[in-house]
């Protein structure tokens, strides 16, 4: 009878959830998605998987690339999640999105070099956030350094 109690104690501990504020999780059960929003929650054990931990309140992404111009650029990309729901699909990919449109988008700027870092900043903000936006992701600030 105790290890009855005991396994019906340990088996309603995983099936709450408490999602923080400024979260949101995804649970994914048998290929569907759904979303938890911050409060506590039941997800049954064993069939429900969380996908994602959301953080809504924004991230940080450092790069270092070089350049054609033998120079290096360092930068900080600002990036937060406004729709998590589209977002959750392309998350873990979501790095390499930033840093290869960062990339895409210095290479195109004519002598990145001897250009003003924060008009140069403003103009890869804006070619970011036209990759990101329809993916329920913003980029809100980039600054740059060169090397």
């Amino acid at each position: 009878m105790t290890l009855l109690l005991l396994m019906l104690a340990a088996l309603m501990a995983l099936a709450v959830k408490r999602v923080p504020a400024g979260q949101v999780y995804s649970v994914q059960r048998h290929g569907r998605t759904r979303l938890l929003q911050p409060g506590v929650h039941l997800v049954a054990p064993g069939l429900d998987r969380i996908g994602h931990r959301i953080d809504l309140s924004g991230q940080v992404l450092r790069f270092r690339e070089p350049l054609p111009s033998e120079r290096d650029v360092c930068g900080t990309v600002y990036w937060q999640v406004l729709e998590p729901e589209r977002a959750d699909a392309v998350l873990d990919e979501v790095e390499q999105l930033i840093r290869r449109g960062a990339l895409d988008a210095l290479k195109a700027e004519p002598d990145v070099a001897h250009s003003d870092r924060r008009d140069l900043g403003s103009r890869l903000k804006q070619r970011l956030n036209g990759a990101l936006r329809e993916r329920g992701m913003m980029v809100t600030r980039v600054e740059l350094e060169f090397a």
